[in-house]
């Protein structure tokens, strides 16, 4: 079972500009690539800063003279490495309070950009997908049991478990391994058990 990468999501050609790139100028790209950011770089193509549409609305509303993107950027970045899983991403964005992520590799180099829109991607995978991911992966690779005593029906990302497995104690950690497959919003738990291990029974 593998969660999804940033490099699988983000996209990989980011728009960048440098310091001296104008208000007017990151106005427009934002608008002709209908996004909502973009990453100002260095001359080696690494990341300084990131300037979003909050950003040139504050500069408006304030008159402030801050007319390029290295005046107008909120720096340091936060960034993200392409080999994280989403998840790793996700929490990040979340304590950054960033809508996004510039993707650095080994170099420091730009390589792409996370958004929050990229990750909404997850839940949108097919049910068909996800069983198979829980069937495959997590019944039969990871606990060893037998697809053929356990149903798994995905709807629309909520996931419902029935029949039976050979130890109670397995319960708990089964769903703990279906919550954790990307695109799940949900598990319903209609398994019973043979042997009551958690209780010596």
């Amino acid at each position: 079972m593998r969660h999804r990468s940033v490099a699988d999501l983000m996209t990989p050609t980011a728009v960048s500009v440098v310091r001296d790139t104008t208000f007017k100028e990151v106005a427009r790209l934002l608008d002709e690539f209908d996004i909502t950011a973009v990453c100002v770089v260095d001359e080696a193509n690494r990341p300084l800063g990131v300037v979003s549409e909050a950003d040139l609305v504050r500069r408006r509303a304030t008159g402030a003279g801050l007319d390029t993107a290295g005046a107008l950027m909120s720096s340091p970045p936060v960034v993200a490495r392409p080999e994280w899983s989403v998840v790793r991403a996700a929490r990040v964005m979340d304590r950054a309070r960033v809508k996004r992520l510039p993707v650095v590799d080994d170099d420091m180099q730009l390589v792409g950009v996370l958004s929050r829109s990229d990750l909404v991607q997850l839940f949108l995978r097919r049910d068909r997908a996800i069983q198979e991911e829980i069937v495959e992966d997590v019944v039969t690779r990871t606990l060893g049991l037998s697809p053929s005593a356990l149903s798994v029906e995905v709807t629309d990302g909520r996931v419902t478990l029935s029949g039976t497995v050979p130890r109670r104690g397995l319960v708990p950690v089964l769903l703990r391994l279906c919550r954790s497959v990307d695109g799940v919003v949900g598990v319903v738990d209609r398994l019973t058990y043979e042997i009551d291990d958690m209780t010596g029974t």
